[in-house]
């Protein structure tokens, strides 16, 4: 079986937290054979680090999420760089822009992000990008700091339009899918779906949120990942090992995952 990589998943947040053993063997039954658990604050990094110290394939990023930017300190950051330096961090982030909820102020959000931005390469790690509601005003951060360079990341649950994933791709990043391309509303992200390249793409649950369909309104959990993988799949009107080695092969050049 070839082996599926869920990229972003909060393994430290309940209830995935009361019982990972659990949802990683699961996993692994399904097929999924490596997992990034995701730091969204200080608190969280310390314990995706410690949760992928536990588990051989799990991996971690670590983080400040844009709801936090209000509470950020420089302490913080010094801890955030000192548990970048662990091995099993393939990643910085989830960094970016939330403007839907904007529990911290916008332009706050933006200091934040580029600082982060700053940290993620001087670490040598790829970004892992949050943008709910500024798809324009993080493109401008992104080309205000990279100066035309391309970029190694991805934006997670992606939300935009085409013309805005043509925009992130030409800036080198991928983009990552959830399960929301299975819910019946989701016709724009289908759409994106069928125009990326599949070299563009990774997928992922943000476990414990977006359980796709037949499991909607439910936790979610890395095991999961395969319906997005036979979405994408049957959307591309390509073979489902296709898609399972593609965004695999996509997510280890990313990241830097061993090949099992």
């Amino acid at each position: 079986m070839i082996g599926l990589i869920d990229t972003h998943v909060h393994l430290d947040m309940s209830p995935l937290s009361e019982d990972p053993d659990g949802a990683v063997r699961r996993a692994d039954r399904e097929g999924v054979r490596q997992i990034i658990s995701i730091g969204i604050n200080v608190h969280s990094s310390r314990e995706a680090v410690r949760l992928a110290g536990r588990f051989p394939r799990v991996y971690a990023s670590v983080g400040i999420h844009p709801h936090d930017a209000k509470s950020v300190t420089e302490e913080h950051y010094r801890e955030l760089l000192r548990l970048s330096r662990d091995p099993k961090v393939v990643a910085w982030g989830e960094i970016g822009l939330d403007f839907a909820k904007e529990y911290s102020p916008a332009k706050l959000q933006k200091r934040v992000f580029r600082r982060q931005l700053a940290l993620a390469s001087e670490a040598g790690l790829p970004i892992i990008i949050h943008d709910r509601d500024a798809h324009d005003e993080m493109l401008e951060v992104l080309a205000d700091t990279v100066a035309g360079q391309p970029i190694a990341g991805v934006v997670h649950c992606f939300s935009g339009d085409r013309e805005v994933a043509g925009r992130v791709i030409s800036l080198g990043l991928y983009i990552s899918v959830t399960g929301i391309v299975t819910f019946p509303g989701a016709k724009e992200l289908r759409e994106v779906v069928r125009y990326l390249p599949l070299d563009r793409i990774l997928i992922e649950t943000d476990s414990p949120f977006l359980s796709p369909v037949p499991f909607r309104g439910k936790p979610n959990e890395p095991s999961r990942v395969v319906y997005v993988a036979k979405e994408i799949a049957t959307i591309k009107g390509i073979p489902f090992s296709e898609v399972a080695q593609c965004t695999s092969n996509n997510a280890r050049l990313l990241f830097g995952l061993p090949r099992l």
